[in-house]
């Protein structure tokens, strides 16, 4: 066979088909990377700030992502970290270099038990598209405690504790400022009160206008030129006695018609005015209207001349005002008891005013310092915030045992069996305090069976709810979750809103909550139920407190939780 020997123009065919291929390849490459620039690129990456603790302490679990500004980013949220609990998880920080943003989520872990733990691989979504980060180890230690050093000492019995002294130096600080307002407040009022009273004693009209005339006598108005205020004052005193005396429209009259309304007087021969006397009073008051209105000015002579004429008009008219007669007398006299017994009940009506205003004022003071929810509890009561903030009992009731704290101690209550029942329990006990219609009642059962029953806690919880309307609940909602004490143990639990019937067909119209927890052992059952009437500031405190003072006594023979 003779032997293949490529020429020149087959060397020359192959040189460019090598070329041709490598210029391929780099324009697929340049497309490859041009077009990853238009892609995000992200980056996720997860840390630890340490991988040993002790027990209670605090991991910082961090996760790091790098991504384009546009990017949706989605942590996970929730109790994803488990068997590590989430104490707190941080506010992402984020920082930006050029077009590109990097987030920093932390979380606060820890553990109660000591042992070798994983942190379970985390999912992180960038525009719903999942990133799975890698699982991590930390070591939970103990505590160590040396015994040999420190010593043991029994639990020293509950003790009475006397409540810490009453701040009054604190008190001082608002009662003063308020009983200062308060004073305040009550001094002018009864200063105005004292003034208007002073102005409301009115001499008879004689001495009123005597007394009005040396007044004006001892001002500064002549001295001072003040032409208009004399003459304002002197025919105010003669229109005043006028009114009081004579004619009770001369006040708001005008000359004319006060000077023609004293002739009718006179020719009527109800009062006898002397002419003269009439003639000199129009000339004056004519004269005190040009002063008072056409601003002309009189000198002192005559100011003093009109002041003396009027004195001698007012005391001509006095001497010829008739005596009142005995009728005119008592019914005067009837006036002023009457008058007075109207002043008597206003100083009451004014003092009640004035304490209701003082308590008003205390009242908001009060509230403004306290809060106004406050105020209300102290005036109006509230049963809850008193559970709540008093004294609780610890105890333990029952056989088996239950153990709770709640705000009163409970009372054993009677219980009556049928024959049937009484061959089946060893030993019933009910306590309880309150009633379902108060904002509180707690009810404890316990039975011990003779022989073990197969009784699953569904049924017994049944029993139980039917048990609960035989007592007075009705219109039960009814929500069925599992319940598990502090220390482990498990029941099931039903809670929700009922009425209740207080008559055969009278149901109150508001609503009451109830929480009943169930706990079945095999020669045992172990029941609580908290009835309450829902106050948002207090009544969740009182029942979360119960709730989880709640612990079990179980039986030797039971064989687990």
């Amino acid at each position: 066979m003779k032997k293949y020997e490529p020429n020149n123009r087959d060397m020359l065919h192959r040189v460019v088909f090598l070329e041709t291929r490598k210029t391929i390849s780099r324009c697929m490459l340049l497309c490859a990377l041009f077009l990853n620039s238009f892609t995000s690129y992200s980056q996720v990456t997860s840390s630890t700030d340490t991988t040993q603790i002790r027990i209670g302490e605090e991991i910082k679990y961090t996760i790091e992502v790098t991504a384009d500004t546009t990017d949706l980013i989605v942590f996970p949220e929730g109790q994803t970290f488990l068997p590590l609990e989430v104490i707190e998880s941080y506010k992402v920080d984020t920082t930006y270099e050029q077009a590109k943003m990097k987030l920093f989520k932390k979380y606060g872990l820890t553990e109660f038990d000591s042992g070798s733990y994983l942190i379970p691989p985390q999912k992180v979504y960038i525009n719903e598209k999942p990133y799975q980060l890698d699982s991590l180890r930390v070591e939970v230690r103990d505590v160590p405690v040396d015994t040999t050093q420190q010593k043991m000492f029994d639990i020293k019995q509950a003790q009475d504790v006397e409540s810490p002294p009453f701040n009054f130096l604190k008190l001082l600080y608002w009662i003063i400022p308020i009983l200062l307002l308060v004073g305040l407040v009550l001094f002018i009022f009864f200063r105005r009160k004292k003034i208007a009273e002073a102005k409301e004693v009115q001499l008879p009209p004689y001495e009123e206008a005597v007394a009005a005339l040396q007044e004006l006598d001892q001002s500064n108005y002549l001295r001072e030129n003040k032409s208009k205020e004399y003459y304002s004052q002197l025919t105010e005193i003669v229109k005043r006695y006028l009114d009081r005396e004579v004619d009770d429209t001369a006040l708001e009259s005008t000359t004319d018609e006060l000077i023609e309304r004293l002739r009718l007087h006179k020719d009527a021969g109800s009062f006898d005015f002397d002419i003269e006397n009439l003639k000199e009073l129009e000339q004056i008051l004519k004269r005190a209207d040009l002063v008072k209105f056409a601003k002309m000015q009189q000198d002192a002579g005559q100011a003093n001349a009109d002041r003396g004429t009027i004195e001698e008009i007012i005391n001509e008219t006095h001497e010829a005002v008739p005596e009142p007669t005995e009728e005119e007398l008592l019914e005067n006299e009837l006036y002023l008891e009457e008058l007075q017994k109207k002043r008597q009940r206003k100083k009451r009506i004014t003092f009640a005013i004035g304490a209701l205003a003082a308590i008003l004022l205390f009242g908001v003071g009060y509230g403004v310092v306290t809060g106004f929810d406050n105020l209300k509890d102290k005036v109006l009561g509230n049963q809850m915030r008193d559970y709540a903030e008093g004294r609780w009992i610890k105890s333990e009731y029952g056989s088996p045992a239950i153990i709770i704290e709640t705000p009163e101690v409970l009372v054993r209550q009677e219980v009556i069996n049928d024959s049937l029942t009484s061959l089946m329990v060893k030993d019933q006990n009910v306590f309880s305090f309150g009633d379902i219609q108060e904002p509180l009642y707690v009810s404890i059962s316990t039975v011990n069976y003779i022989e073990p029953q197969d009784q699953t806690l569904e049924l017994a919880l049944d029993q139980a709810l039917v048990q609960f309307e035989d007592n007075g609940a009705t219109n039960l909602l009814v929500k069925r979750d599992d319940f598990e004490t502090e220390k482990g143990i498990k029941g099931i639990k039903a809670s929700g809103t009922f009425n209740v019937k207080v008559a055969k067909n009278k149901v109150l119209k508001e609503e009451s909550n109830y929480q009943l927890l169930l706990f079945a052992q095999k020669t045992g059952l172990q029941q609580v139920v908290i009835t309450y009437q829902f106050d948002e500031r207090y009544a969740e405190e009182v029942i979360d407190r119960v709730i989880a003072s709640v612990e079990l006594e179980i039986q030797e023979n039971q064989g687990e939780k």
